[in-house]
C-alpha cells in the first residue's frame, strides 16, 4: 500500500481502519504492512507488523516479494490501483486471495492493461462510495458480486463538545465561521476551496458575518492565498495548515458549517469527521461525496450553481441537535459497522477458500 500507519490523508487512515479491523475480527493470526511512505512516528498493536517504508518503486516491489517469499501468506490487500500488478502477481505465487481497494479518481478512468488484468483477476474488489464502484464495473469484465462497498468509518475521537474556547483563541467571537479540511495538492484543485471563497462577498452581502478557515497543507497553498489577496478578503479567509488531533476536533466543533464543494471526492472521511463532532455539512451532489452525506439524510446536498445559496439558508437555520447528528453518523458509518463489514468479506474469502 502506499501508506498507512504513519502516513496522512483520508487512504492512509482508511488503511489503518480496515487493518485494525481485520486484526480485531479474530480470523487473521498476523498481517504484514509494507508501505511506500510513512512520514510520521507511529506505532502499530496486537498482531500488526509494519515494514520499513520503501519509496521507490524497484525497490519496493523487490521488498514486497521477498517478504512475501520469506513468510506464509494466504490474503494479500492491495491498497491503490498502481500497485495493484504487483500485489496480483504477488497473490499468484503465494496461492493467496487477492483484494483490491478502490478509492477516488485513481480508480474512475479505465486503468493499464496490467492493472484491469489484476482487477479482473481479484477475489474482491473494494470501492469506498457507489460512484468508485459503478466506475469500476464501466471498465472491468469483473462479475459486480465480486464489487463491493465499504465506505470509511469515523473515529471515536470526532464526538460533539463545547468548541467555544477554540473560537476565542482564534478570536472569532460573533463570526459565522466556514471550515473546510482537506490537502491543497495542485493536482487536487477539485476540492473547491476557491468556490466557497468566491461566495464569501454575497454572504456578506446578505449579512452574514463570515470567517472562512481552512485546515490543510499542500503545495497549492500558495496559490490560493494569493487568490485571497486578490480578491481582498485576507480579512475573512485563515489558513492554520495541519493541527494536531484535538486542536482538529476542536475547530470542527466551533464552526457553523463544514463546507467542501468537492467534484472529486471518492468519499470524503471529513464530512464524517465535522458531522461527528456535531457540525452540519455541505458537499455537492456529485460522484462518492453523496455517499458520505447519505444523500442528504445526514449532511446536505447541492448542486455547483446552487452552492452559494445553500449556504446562506443553512447558515439562516438553527444549528442541529450535535449529539442526534452524531448518533445518526455513528449508525451508518461508525467502528462497530465498519469491523462487521470487514470481518463479513473476510468470512466470505475463508468460505470460498
Amino acid at each position: 500500500m502506499t501508506d498507512a500507519f504513519g502516513g496522512r490523508g483520508g487512504i492512509a487512515q482508511y488503511n489503518r481502519d480496515f487493518l485494525t479491523a481485520l486484526a480485531e475480527g479474530g480470523g487473521v493470526s498476523s498481517i504484514t504492512v509494507l508501505p511506500r511512505h510513512a512520514q510520521d512516528a507511529h506505532s502499530v498493536t496486537g498482531n500488526i507488523e509494519q515494514e520499513l517504508a520503501r519509496p521507490g518503486r524497484i525497490a519496493y516491489s523487490i521488498a514486497a516479494v521477498r517478504t512475501a517469499l520469506l513468510r506464509p501468506v494466504d490474503l494479500v490487500f492491495c491498497g491503490h490501483v498502481f500497485m495493484a500488478p504487483l500485489a496480483a502477481l504477488i497473490a499468484r505465487l503465494k496461492g493467496a486471495k487477492l483484494i483490491v481497494q478502490t478509492h477516488g479518481i485513481e480508480a474512475w478512468c479505465p486503468p493499464s492493461w496490467a492493472q484491469r488484468a489484476a482487477f479482473e483477476g481479484a477475489d474482491l474488489v473494494l470501492c469506498v462510495s457507489r460512484y468508485t464502484r459503478a466506475a469500476v464495473l464501466s471498465w472491468a469484465a469483473i462479475a459486480p458480486e465480486r464489487v463491493i462497498v465499504i465506505p470509511n468509518t469515523v473515529r471515536e475521537a470526532f464526538s460533539p463538545g463545547d468548541g467555544s474556547k477554540q473560537r476565542i483563541a482564534l478570536g472569532l467571537e460573533g463570526k459565522r465561521v466556514l471550515l473546510t479540511v482537506g490537502r491543497m495538492d495542485s493536482r487536487e484543485r477539485y476540492k473547491g476551496h476557491e468556490r466557497v471563497i468566491a461566495a464569501i462577498p454575497d454572504l456578506v452581502a446578505k449579512g452574514f458575518d463570515i470567517c472562512y478557515l481552512v485546515v490543510g497543507e499542500g503545495d497549492d497553498r500558495p496559490r490560493l492565498e494569493t487568490f485571497v489577496r486578490s480578491a481582498q478578503l485576507s480579512d475573512r479567509v485563515r489558513f492554520l495548515g495541519a493541527l494536531g488531533l484535538q486542536d482538529l476536533i476542536e475547530t470542527y466543533r466551533m464552526a457553523d458549517l463544514f463546507v467542501m464543494p468537492s467534484t472529486g471526492e471518492g468519499f470524503g472521511v471529513t464530512f464524517l469527521e465535522a458531522m461527528a463532532s456535531g457540525t452540519p455539512a455541505l458537499g455537492v451532489n456529485v460522484a462518492g461525496a453523496r455517499d458520505a452525506l447519505a444523500d442528504g439524510n445526514l449532511g446536505t446536498v447541492a448542486s455547483e450553481k446552487e452552492f452559494s445559496d445553500t449556504v446562506g439558508r443553512l447558515l439562516d437555520m438553527p444549528k442541529p441537535d450535535p449529539i442526534t447528528l452524531t448518533t445518526a453518523v455513528r449508525a451508518r458509518f461508525g467502528r462497530e459497522t465498519f469491523v462487521a463489514a470487514t470481518r463479513t468479506i473476510l468470512n466470505r474469502l475463508m468460505e470460498a477458500a
